[in-house]
């Protein structure tokens, strides 16, 4: 078998003791340097409280086995067993989501990518339907925030616009961030990447990883046609982005 491990996803927020950090590990078989995310057979995530937290959570999945979380009391370490449960909403509007746009490089051409999305997938009719941007800086406490169903979709293309401008793929989400989404998906999360595609990209620690959730398939069919069409638009495309 071949393990792949974070330790630690989310160290600014844990270091400056702002929000949860996140322990996050996946297993698949071992088919040597072919083997890719898709073949996780099972993952945990583990949250790393603050020092303001009474409760931390723990979640795991395995393939075709459903996906599960437990509560912890981080002082009498009492457990309980809690549902995990993404947003039902058909519309993003009143919820929260966002594109990951964490520093300075290509923030501005992100933020503007995200409002043309978020245009084309709202009704404009009536008072503005406003979505809600907060950025959890960690792949881990992304997925986690689509799980309990406080976000409704999360698209992280760093290494899309990275390229797109011609900017250093430097911090992008690898493998290692992302080794959780089986969870995801067995909570009835749509996870893909920026083809709409599977997410497949080898088992190392080097790859570079775009990636998209969607809270359920409603908002998927909704937003999957205009992000693509947008990414198609961007500069300096050197393959074609499908639908």
């Amino acid at each position: 078998f071949l393990l792949i491990v974070d330790p630690i996803d989310g160290t600014r927020n844990i270091m400056y003791n702002k929000r949860s950090a996140w322990i996050l590990s996946g297993i698949a078989p071992n088919n040597g340097p072919g083997t890719t995310l898709a073949d996780i057979e099972a993952a945990v995530m583990t949250e790393l409280p603050t020092t303001r937290h009474l409760l931390a959570d723990q979640l795991w999945a395995t393939k075709g086995g459903g996906a599960f979380r437990e509560s912890r009391n981080v002082f009498t370490d009492e457990r309980e067993l809690l549902p995990l449960r993404p947003s039902k909403s058909p519309t993003l509007a009143h919820g929260f989501a966002s594109v990951a746009k964490f520093f300075p490089p290509a923030k501005a051409e992100i933020a503007a990518f995200e409002g043309k999305l978020f245009d084309a997938v709202l009704d404009s009719a009536g008072e503005n339907p406003l979505i809600f941007d907060d950025e959890y800086i960690c792949s881990g406490g992304q997925l986690y925030e689509i799980l309990v169903g406080h976000d409704r979709f999360i698209a992280d293309l760093r290494p899309v616009f990275f390229g797109a401008y011609g900017l250093p793929k430097k911090l992008v989400c690898h493998p290692y961030d992302i080794c959780t989404e089986l969870i995801a998906r067995e909570a009835g999360v749509i996870v893909t990447d920026e083809n709409g595609e599977p997410l497949s990209a080898p088992l190392d620690i080097r790859a570079d990883v775009n990636w998209v959730g969607y809270a359920n398939e409603t908002l998927r069919d909704t937003i999957a046609p205009e992000l693509a069409r947008l990414l198609a638009e961007l500069p300096n495309q050197q393959k074609e982005i499908r639908a």
